[in-house]
């Protein structure tokens, strides 16, 4: 056995070098003592949970004290319901999901826009207007479809990604004749008073894309600046 630092010849069972000092390594020795350890590191404990049970306790607190008010004062459900149907929009809509640890968008996404939805037809039967069907149906209904088809596109499917963002995008301009044709029916008016400029915007956008995808040295560029 021989010293790790100087080469002096060591004799058996010494625990220094008796020239420079050093400790003595032995190999034997070493590899049968473990030199990490066995434990696995806890898991860090994730702050999600306390945070979204104290929203959650938040907006029951909020609607629960606005019910007591309208029943006290006002012998009926009154206004309340807008706010505790609010409250529930607001988290099985949009916080709900965040209790579960692998989200799945594609059930979310609609669940969020069918809650609204139901929560604009509540608004439309007890303020007894006529504008849901024509009006607030369509327009929910189409934005939950182009953003659940964007999703579906951006979580499936890789490739060509600035393609199907300009397709996406064309499509998402197109939609806004669509809501003012919506809103010339419901609430009358002329038509083409402000749908033409979302459409030729993200029209624009969205043929460029086009045009950037279907060139390869022009979406190979565009990819490595995006990161995509």
């Amino acid at each position: 056995m021989y010293c790790v630092r100087c080469g002096v010849r060591l004799q058996e069972g010494v625990e220094r070098c008796p020239l420079c000092q050093t400790p003595v390594w032995n190999p034997e020795g070493a590899a049968a003592e473990p030199s990490f350890s066995d434990r696995y590191p806890d898991p860090p404990r994730s702050r999600r949970y306390p945070i979204m049970a104290f929203i959650a306790a938040l907006l029951a607190a909020v609607s629960l004290s606005c019910l007591i008010y309208c029943l006290t004062n006002e012998h009926g459900v009154s206004w309340s319901g807008y706010v505790m149907l609010g409250c529930a929009l607001v988290y099985f809509g949009f916080l709900f999901p965040f209790w579960f640890k692998r989200r799945e968008p594609l059930l979310f996404v609609p669940l969020a826009f069918l809650l609204t939805g139901g929560y604009l037809l509540y608004v439309c039967l007890k303020s007894g207007g006529r504008w849901y069907l024509s009006f607030a149906f369509p327009v929910t209904l189409l934005a939950g479809a182009l953003t659940t088809a964007g999703v579906a596109f951006f979580r499936f499917g890789k490739r060509r990604r600035l393609l199907k963002t300009g397709i996406l995008l064309v499509v998402i301009g197109c939609s806004a004749m669509l809501i003012e044709l919506f809103q010339c029916i419901t609430f009358g008016g002329r038509m083409f008073t402000w749908s033409l400029y979302p459409v030729c915007g993200f029209s624009l956008i969205g043929l460029f894309l086009i045009l950037c995808g279907l060139i390869p040295p022009w979406r190979e560029y565009l990819e490595r600046r995006l990161f995509l």
